[in-house]
């Protein structure tokens, strides 16, 4: 479900925004209206939908309009054309006062600065959005408490900022966004100040957080392993356009343009691909019954182009392998069941598990390793080929070429 749609946005920076407008409708970038007019393109005609509890980054590099384009979704800044919804409540038509209420009971936004108030404790900066909506003092108290506790900064409210780290004042701020419980977060840069160690521990906790509570949290960074290791979905940004939107995988295995294969180039696919992501249900299944008829599994392997075939229940979930060898053994040895004829030790993975995870099962095991969902149920398998292939074809698609 869309919690924020954005249409054709637009944002000129200078005084004749309709010149500018004019001359992008023409096909002219950023850089050539900036040279004729003098003005500024900050977003050019964005497009996009943001799905409810996902964490959305927005990435690209300095000058490419992501910290223009989410200013524009709380009205920061006004946009020079173009609709922002939100619940399908559209933000751009909101008066003065609708706005206000609206970003009090909807929307926080934490900044790369933390702009944590120096002359007010840690507790007061945590509660400072909900005292300039009018809540009272012991409800104040109450949020901004759970909020520091969310963050593991129970027992530093009576401090002040300049008692604390860097890393501890970055929670502060996300504390304050959090104490006010927005559906929406809107983070700028928010880790991008902070040491590499402590940056990682940010991002675990706001992965955390969201597995808690499953806000719709919009990131802006120019990192690209933060962006890959937080983000549901990405969005890439170029001269104040949005070049792509997607999963890492998809993006990844799919860039749009050359600008988009810079950023991913050198990126380990097998550290971003799952086994689903590459899964093929290519293989025979045979469905175990109580019986379990040995001659029946063996014609149905015999029949096909395959040396295994993968044993499942009723409810389709995993039990086990046989092959055309084990299934003759058993026969021979006069069985009637499937239990002679399953190769021992055999296991599967979840379909979440990284190519990265799984490499050593594939390269280890004569069969393809078969992979399930969370219940156990079968999706297919993953072949040490079909793991080869993606990973061609993945280095093709970064490098320029056209994947086969």
């Amino acid at each position: 479900m869309d919690k924020i749609r954005i249409e054709n946005l637009y944002k000129i920076f200078g005084p004749s925004p309709g010149k500018a407008m004019k001359l992008l409708a023409e096909g002219m970038d950023k850089k050539a209206v900036q040279e004729k007019t003098g003005m500024t393109v900050g977003v050019n005609n964005a497009s996009f939908s943001i799905q409810a509890g996902e964490i959305f980054v927005i990435m690209g590099l300095s000058g490419s309009g992501k910290s223009t384009l989410v200013r524009m979704l709380n009205r920061l800044i006004k946009p020079t054309s173009g609709k922002v919804f939100v619940d399908d409540q559209e933000v751009t038509a909101m008066s003065p006062g609708e706005l206000v209420s609206f970003r009090l009971g909807n929307m926080s936004m934490v900044f790369q600065s933390f702009a944590l108030m120096p002359h007010l404790t840690v507790l007061e900066n945590t509660a400072f959005g909900l005292e300039l909506a009018g809540t009272d003092k012991a409800k104040q108290r109450e949020r901004a408490m759970e909020a520091l506790e969310q963050v593991g900064l129970a027992g530093w409210e009576d401090s002040y900022p300049k008692e604390l780290s860097g890393g501890m004042q970055q929670r502060v701020g996300l504390a304050r966004g959090l104490a006010v419980d927005p559906d929406i977060l809107l983070m700028d840069e928010a880790f991008s100040a902070l040491d590499p160690l402590i940056r990682r521990e940010m991002q675990d906790e706001l992965l955390n957080l969201q597995e808690e509570q499953q806000r719709t949290i919009v990131f802006i960074s120019h990192d690209l392993d933060e962006a890959l290791r937080i983000g549901d979905r990405i969005a890439i940004m170029e001269g104040g356009q949005v070049v792509q939107v997607g999963t890492p995988e998809e993006i990844l295995q799919n860039p749009a343009n050359d600008y988009v294969r810079a950023f991913f180039r050198g990126v380990d696919p097998t550290s971003i691909l799952s086994a689903g992501d590459i899964v093929r249900d290519s293989h025979p299944t045979i469905i175990r019954t109580k019986s379990g008829s040995l001659r029946a599994a063996h014609e149905i392997l015999s029949g096909s182009e395959h040396d295994y075939a993968y044993i499942l229940n009723a409810k389709r979930q995993f039990q086990g392998i046989v092959s055309s060898d084990t299934l003759n053994d058993a026969l021979e040895a006069g069985a009637t069941t499937l239990d002679p004829a399953l190769i021992p030790n055999t296991r599967a993975v979840e379909a979440s598990v990284s190519m990265q995870d799984i490499l050593p099962i594939v390269a280890s095991n004569t069969w393809p390793v078969p992979v399930v969902d969370e219940n156990g149920r079968y999706k297919g398998v993953v072949s040490k080929n079909r793991f080869l292939r993606t990973l061609h074809r993945t280095e093709k698609a970064r490098n320029g070429h056209a994947a086969e």
